[in-house]
């Protein structure tokens, strides 16, 4: 019988904050493909950093354009596979020309692989609100995450601050952005679950028209401003409390 050594006798849990780290990293390149990372290192607020952080006014437009053409065309004739047809056709339209100007393709296409698997369940079920049911599971899949990240202890909005600010997860030194962090991440949890308590109702009422209104007034209008608070605050810790050694 031979004995363990000492690396195989070490506490799993000494490997957490490896995996943290390996995981800040993973999101933090997303965040700053995003134009988060531009954000980050802002000093002062501005309408062009802003723009860059919601994917500029390109991004906007291919994230509302489809969805507003859908609550267009499906309230003026009921007819859902025309509105249909009208909002994925425009969505791969905006693909195809990132594809042509060799633009980053990855959010469009995102967006376009979603609308078409929502198209293709709503004609299936021949119900228009099943147009949206991939929507709720995204938006619970979300708050989900950020819930668990906060349980486990370490929140998913530190964990990319921290990589955008150069700190690392060396935060998790610092009570107050723990707690800070822990705070922001339940308010991002918050907006997803909001979605889902105002829209699943309409949902379950059949109400298609105000289900894809809401579903735009809930999205970008809701998404900016919190991005911006969360910026604020993020920024206000840094200054009050240098990232940790």
């Amino acid at each position: 019988m031979t004995g363990n050594t000492p690396d195989e006798r070490k506490d799993p849990s000494a490997t957490e904050p490896e995996t943290a780290d390996a995981i800040a990293a993973a999101l933090g390149n997303a965040a700053k493909k995003s134009g988060l990372g531009a954000l980050a290192e802002a000093d002062q607020p501005n309408g062009k950093v802003l723009l860059e952080a919601m994917g500029g006014i390109r991004g906007i437009v291919e994230a509302t354009v489809p969805g507003l053409l859908f609550l267009i065309v499906y309230t003026v004739n009921q007819n859902l596979p025309l509105a249909l047809g009208i909002s994925v056709g425009v969505a791969a339209i905006f693909t195809l020309l990132r594809l042509v100007q060799h633009t980053p393709v990855s959010s469009a296409l995102g967006g376009l692989i979603a609308a078409g698997a929502s198209a293709v369940l709503a004609l299936l079920t021949n119900r228009p609100e099943d147009n949206f049911v991939l929507g709720f599971v995204t938006n619970g899949a979300y708050a989900a995450a950020l819930l668990i990240s906060i349980a486990v202890g370490w929140p998913i909005i530190g964990l990319i601050a921290g990589y955008l600010m150069s700190e690392g997860t060396a935060w998790k030194r610092v009570p107050l952005k723990r707690r800070i962090f822990a705070l922001l991440t339940f308010c991002w949890a918050g907006m997803f679950l909001l979605r889902l308590a105002v829209q699943v109702p309409l949902y379950l009422a059949g109400n298609v028209e105000w289900l894809a209104a809401t579903k735009l007034i809930m999205g970008i209008p809701l998404y900016a401003p919190l991005l911006i608070v969360t910026w604020l605050v993020v920024r206000a810790v840094y200054r009050k409390l240098p990232a940790a050694s």
